[in-house]
């Protein structure tokens, strides 16, 4: 093969110990190596990059641009976090190299290498060649760390570091993700992301109604089994901003973003929608559409069927598809509709009341209405979770919505997954939860909820690496989801794998800072590991991000522990009088006694808790909880135990 010259980014990784870790134990140093050979083989052919070769416990890859080079490095430290004994150095850099015979030579190698055998464990050192091609990149963090002579290389040479690694890339790799699930670049061509209409109607008041036209493409292209679709969530987290579309891409690793706008006026609505290729940016295809409103469901089928027809025609030189189910033909129930997805969206204890009252108005207009339903009864299951109104006020509810949402439409996925969800945390029906999960997710294999509630279900029984398993899956499809990553901590808490949980929980905070359940894992886990002050900063703000008793409740117990009983006595006076006007679990109540060393007393509200089904001991698992462990050998508490069937 004669040779090549050209410019690339090269990319050298090393095992950080690998040597140390030969001479003492060969099979494992063995054993690491094809892990590290596992993880990073797929991220490199999903970031378009060219495996050249392994050198000892080091991998040499080539990229043709530096944001792909760069993109790759940051995925595999990530990755690495949970592998405990894989560390890595990562050296990037950008210059003309020679490549011969399936092989790359040149001072380009050169300096790669000597980057990564400076830079710090875990972290990435690039050259001021790749550092001037990303400094314009707002969501890339550098810092200078100085200029130095390097072995072999003739001119000094500036070294920055990529900092916040975990920030980039822990909402899409808590795990690496299961072979089957690794995204090759063919499979990766054939994904989009929907993201949220522009409202360019006067009246504000009609944002509903583009994001409801937005979720409505995502959930008729959701059902395309050639497409992976992200989810909803991932899409909204960009509503609002002006991130340029490569990045954004990037971010939910597609290679199509589907964008659009949204005027209404009247009784007409115009929609303007283009399908922009994330690589080039070029506009694969633009459309508008004029309509009366009475026939927008039409409409919607018409854009998503325009969009795939464009997609397949470009991947499998065009194939008919069948058009999904319309669930109401009635204009005025599905604008009600989208009004309670706007409040539910918004995750609050009153918004979500909200929401419900939408639904009922949305059922009132059209009494066949299934995913009106099923809307409604995941947000009476929420307001359950949330401990905003008594499981008897909320959950008992959901599980009779969802079965009529059922009876209406036995191919909806989100009537089987809203019951799964009750038979889970309030009827303990453990089997017949994983059955309707499944059934769900068979349903719609791209259904990112189904994925995360089954994870969790899996991790009850301790069947973890299944559980992260399902968990990466929903991450997959809503990579930016927040409480799909604060579930995948929460597994690591029943699994008291509690650094990883607080890295998790720390990296959905850096995105959100009042994302209370987050806060909440993230504090329960500092005090496992003994750090009661940093325990304390975390459940505080998580009680008063969210005003959540289960929070405050778990604030007084920590308190307790630190011996700073003045405040958690102030407090437990506070939680009683609350408890004298809004429903506050007895669960809560043991779990503040239990700082108080107050064994007897917890152990009668231990049995209240099970006794009234507090989803709290499902969420975070009664068979694990480390704070119940004062009353592990009372024979009442292994009584309850079998009584929950765990």
């Amino acid at each position: 093969m004669a040779q090549v010259r050209q410019l690339a980014a090269i990319m050298f990784t090393d095992i950080v110990g690998y040597t140390a870790l030969m001479g003492d134990d060969e099979k494992k140093a063995f054993e690491l190596l094809r892990k590290n050979r596992e993880l990073q083989k797929p991220l490199v052919n999903q970031y378009n990059g060219r495996w050249i070769k392994e050198i000892g416990d080091g991998v040499l890859a080539s990229f043709q641009t530096v944001t792909d080079a760069v993109g790759c490095g940051v995925k595999i430290q990530q990755a690495c976090q949970s592998i405990p004994d894989l560390k890595l150095r990562i050296g990037i850099h950008l210059g003309e190299v020679v490549f011969e015979n399936e092989d790359v030579f040149g001072d380009g190698v050169n300096i790669a290498s000597r980057l990564q055998a400076l830079a710090p464990v875990g972290g990435i050192y690039i050259s001021e060649s790749v550092f001037r091609n990303i400094d314009n990149q707002k969501d890339l963090e550098t810092a200078f760390v100085k200029e130095e002579i390097l072995k072999n290389v003739k001119h000094p040479v500036k070294i920055y570091e990529l900092k916040k690694l975990d920030y980039y890339s822990s909402l899409t790799y808590g795990e690496p993700l299961p072979e089957k699930n690794r995204q090759t670049q063919k499979s990766v061509e054939k994904s989009i992301a929907v993201l949220p209409f522009v409202n360019m109607s006067n009246d504000p008041e009609q944002e509903y109604f583009s994001d409801g036209i937005s979720e409505e493409i995502i959930n008729s292209l959701v059902q395309r089994a050639e497409l992976r679709v992200v989810g909803r969530t991932s899409s909204f987290s960009f509503k609002g901003k002006n991130d340029d579309l490569r990045t954004i891409g990037n971010k939910l690793s597609v290679a199509n973003i589907l964008e659009g706008s949204i005027r209404k006026a009247g009784n007409r609505v115009r929609i303007t929608a283009q399908l922009i290729e994330v690589s080039t940016g070029f506009h694969l295809w633009s459309q508008k559409f004029d309509r009366e409103l009475t026939d927008i469901f039409d409409v919607q089928d018409e854009i998503s069927k325009s969009i795939v027809d464009q997609m397949m025609d470009e991947f499998t030189k065009r194939e008919s598809h069948s058009t999904p189910k319309t669930q109401t033909r009635n204009i005025d129930a599905y604008n009600l509709y989208l009004k309670g997805r706007f409040y539910w969206s918004k995750r609050v204890g009153e918004d979500l009341k909200k929401s419900i009252q939408f639904y009922e108005e949305a059922i009132n207009k059209d009494a066949d209405y299934a995913l009106a339903y099923a809307a409604m009864s995941d947000s009476y299951s929420l307001l359950c979770a949330y401990h905003t109104l008594s499981p008897d006020d909320s959950i008992l509810k959901a599980k009779k919505i969802a079965q009529k949402a059922v009876s209406l439409d036995p191919a909806l996925a989100e009537a089987y997954e809203a019951i799964g969800h009750v038979e889970m945390l309030y009827d303990w029906n453990w089997n017949k939860a994983k059955h309707y999960y499944e059934q769900a997710i068979q349903l719609n294999p791209g259904f990112a909820t189904a994925h995360q509630r089954y994870g969790i279900l899996l991790a009850l029984f301790g069947r973890i690496e299944e559980a992260l398993k399902s968990s990466m899956e929903a991450l997959r499809l809503e990579p930016l989801s927040l409480i799909i990553n604060t579930d995948v901590a929460i597994i690591y808490f029943i699994e008291k794998r509690y650094q990883q949980a607080i890295e998790k929980s720390l990296a959905v905070i850096d995105v959100d800072p009042k994302f209370g359940v987050a806060l909440f894992i993230a504090g329960l886990s500092y005090e496992q590991l003994g750090n009661y002050d940093l325990a304390i900063e975390y459940l505080r703000r998580a009680w008063q991000a969210a005003y959540n008793n289960i929070g405050l409740g778990s604030l007084i117990h920590v308190l307790a522990k630190a011996g700073k009983e003045e405040e958690s006595l102030t407090l437990f006076d506070e939680l009683k009088q609350k408890a004298e006007n809004v429903y506050i679990s007895p669960y809560t109540f043991a779990i503040a006694h239990l700082g108080f060393n107050d064994i007897p007393t917890a152990m009668d509200l231990m049995e209240k808790a099970v006794e009234t089904h507090s989803v709290w001991l499902v969420h975070l698992h009664m068979k694990s909880d480390p704070r119940l462990d004062p009353l592990r050998k009372e024979k009442r508490f292994q009584d309850l135990l079998v009584k929950m069937g765990l």
